[in-house]
């Protein structure tokens, strides 16, 4: 039987408390929230970012522009040397997409990941060279992942009531990462695996992330729960 998890609610102070629980170094990156795809919010944003995290709606209109974008994607691309983990678990998209972001951050800023930590043990015994699948295995049957998101989805700083588990949700987090030279977005939901929307720099991940959240917008302009949040210093 599929496991069922609360969603989790796209709020830079309860993600940051999420990750440290798990394992990531706050210190040195936090989520903040990016106000606007316009180069002004972007020149607000600390750089370099190293993860974008993105809550859409799954509406009709968004859904059919995204399968558009995915089409136009680079195909055959070497994925090789991204993280990539499935979503068998529902409504752990958050969860998913947090993951995407740590375990894809670069070389350089590796020392961000707390030892001991969850996280570390997580990512030793699924690094990236495992398939998407056994690193769903391992993190289905992990209980102490599912105690830290279930905390998080139960935060006093929750906005929102949690409702019931069960609940029809719309909702949807993805990630955006440089990896290699090239723009990833990461979704465990997709059947292909990670999507390539072309090359990019880390300089340049807020501003080719936000480039393609855009159209994701401009699909469906009566829409406006689209939130955005970078990793940045």
């Amino acid at each position: 039987k599929e496991k069922l998890w609360f969603p989790l609610e796209s709020n830079p102070a309860l993600l940051n408390e999420y990750i440290s629980n798990l394992g990531f170094s706050t210190d040195s990156h936090q989520f903040v929230d990016v106000f606007s795809t316009e180069s002004w919010a972007l020149d607000m944003i600390a750089q370099p970012v190293v993860a974008v995290v993105a809550l859409f709606p799954m509406t009709e209109k968004v859904s059919k522009r995204r399968k558009e974008l995915h089409a136009e994607s680079v195909r055959d691309t070497n994925v090789d040397g991204v993280w990539y983990v499935k979503q068998r678990i529902r409504n752990a998209c958050g969860t998913i997409a947090v993951l995407h972001a740590l375990a894809n951050i670069p070389q350089s800023t590796q020392e961000v990941i707390k030892c001991p930590s969850w996280l570390q043990t997580y990512l030793l015994s699924s690094p990236t060279s495992s398939s998407p699948i056994d690193k769903a295995d391992v993190l289905e049957n992990d209980a102490t992942i599912e105690l830290f998101h279930g905390a998080a989805t139960n935060h006093t700083i929750n906005s929102t009531s949690r409702g019931n588990k069960e609940d029809e949700i719309d909702m949807h987090f993805i990630t955006f990462t440089h990896v290699d030279g090239r723009l990833y977005e990461l979704d465990g939901r997709l059947e292909q695996g990670p999507i390539d929307h072309g090359s990019t720099t880390q300089a340049n991940l807020l501003k080719d992330a936000c480039g393609v959240l855009q159209q994701l917008m401009e699909a469906d302009l009566d829409e406006v729960r689209f939130t955005i949040l970078a990793l940045a210093p």
